[in-house]
């Protein structure tokens, strides 16, 4: 007997992936790995002079699909695929796009395939340019620049450094990451479906803790750290507009919050700690984004230390372990979710301490990155789950999009905890 299967799961949604004639496309690849990390299917077309600097086979390697270079190639299996190619996908992404594509496109030329496909598309098209300094700082680019834009087209401006050329200034192609950043924002944007119309999170009461805590050495002076607090207010917000009811206890930030979520002001550890502990009662999810300081200065002064001597000398002891203390005491229901900031090995770390505090989740990232953590408007990030083995990886984007990805995995768990309750209360009823 043979056995239907029942697998209804939706397709996978489709982005292309136009690579031109630069230096910079062999960084094109990390551009699919990361779409394709996010979940898309990512098809490519490339230009001939894209070939010259890296093959399509390796696109189609990795993507798993026929790279298109011509429509009239012999081996094209599709020979009007400018057009069937264009209207399959939800988003064009070109990258490097070059000068000269530039300002085919900016005047309506589709002499190649991907200049073609530009113009028999009606999905939202990003552009990344990558070309030498004088090239793109002349005034025809900066003229066909403006002109795409005003016909709707995003562009990830180029970077600033040193070209392949020697020439040192703008012009080089954004990093790889900050172009799928922003192909998953148009993504999520053009669907209509963002996170934030989602009411997904109705009934919850979440609790987060965001910024830094100071510990004070004398009257004048602390032990901080450079936490801004915008992952934590990111959070809020995205739990806001989901429908959860909000309560962030804060210590020293450097953004506004959000409005519409109930905000309690700290300062040290302590003070966090005892916030926490009289508001947790109502939380049903408890998210540790604050970073807090580990240690405390034991032999405060309560007056201003002079500069009498070369050096001083500073006591440290712990403060309390919020995160730990939390998950040690939750109610059955409860989730606890913490994050780990770290400089090195990120993934055995963060792994330890999901391990070790008993957490559901735990999202990791690297603080020592220049483009993404503190003070950042990004972030990029490992969500490790406790009824997972492998990690959750998200590549740079805002860190609202990071807070929603987070906030999708409160969905499940609180969805897969739901499924196990019917079961255990018939067996509770069951030893009565």
């Amino acid at each position: 007997m043979s056995e239907q299967s029942n697998d209804a799961r939706p397709p996978k949604r489709r982005v292309a992936l136009g690579v031109t004639g630069g230096i910079a496309a062999y960084k094109a690849i990390e551009v699919l790995r990361g779409l394709q990390r996010a979940g898309f299917e990512v098809r490519v077309a490339m230009t001939r002079h894209a070939c010259e600097f890296i093959q399509p086979l390796t696109f189609r390697a990795l993507s798993g699909s026929y790279v298109v270079v011509d429509d009239y190639s012999p081996d094209n299996p599709d020979p009007i695929a400018h057009i069937t190619f264009s209207q399959t996908i939800e988003l064009f992404v070109i990258a490097p796009a070059t000068a000269n594509l530039l300002a085919k496109l900016a005047n309506g030329i589709g002499d190649d395939f991907v200049s073609s496909t530009y113009l028999a598309s009606t999905a939202p098209v990003l552009l990344a340019p990558a070309m030498n300094t004088v090239m793109w700082e002349h005034p025809a680019t900066q003229r066909n620049v403006a002109k795409l834009r005003a016909d709707g087209v995003r562009i990830v401006e180029p970077d600033a450094g040193e070209m392949a050329c020697g020439t040192i200034g703008p012009g080089r192609l954004s990093h790889p990451e900050a172009i799928v950043a922003a192909a998953l924002e148009m993504l999520e944007r053009s669907a209509g479906t963002l996170f934030a119309q989602s009411k997904d999170l109705s009934g919850e009461s979440i609790l987060i803790t965001s910024g830094a805590t100071r510990e004070p050495i004398d009257p004048v002076r602390f032990i901080s750290n450079r936490s801004s607090g915008r992952m934590g207010f990111a959070l809020a917000e995205a739990a806001r507009d989901r429908g959860a009811c909000v309560t962030v206890v804060a210590g020293m930030t450097s953004v506004q919050p959000p409005p519409g979520v109930r905000i309690i002001n700290v300062s040290s550890a302590e003070q966090m700690h005892r916030a926490v502990s009289e508001v947790m009662g109502d939380a049903t999810v408890f998210i540790g984004a604050a970073a807090v300081s580990d240690y405390r200065v034991k032999n405060k002064s309560n007056e201003k230390i002079k500069k009498s001597s070369a050096e001083i000398e500073l006591q440290l002891e712990r403060t309390p372990d919020i995160l730990g203390e939390v998950a040690q005491s939750r109610r059955n229901g409860q989730l606890v979710i913490g994050f780990a900031a770290e400089t090195n090995d990120l993934l055995k770390h963060a792994r330890e301490k999901l391990i070790r505090k008993n957490l559901d989740a735990v999202v990791a990232n690297d603080v020592s990155r220049e483009d993404a953590g503190f003070d950042s408007e990004n972030n990029a990030a490992l969500i490790l789950l406790r009824d997972r083995s492998e990690p959750l990886e998200l590549p740079l984007m805002s860190k609202l999009d990071v807070a929603n990805r987070i906030l999708d995995e409160v969905v499940r768990l609180r969805q897969a905890n739901s499924a196990t309750e019917p079961t255990q209360s018939r067996v509770a009823q069951q030893q009565r």
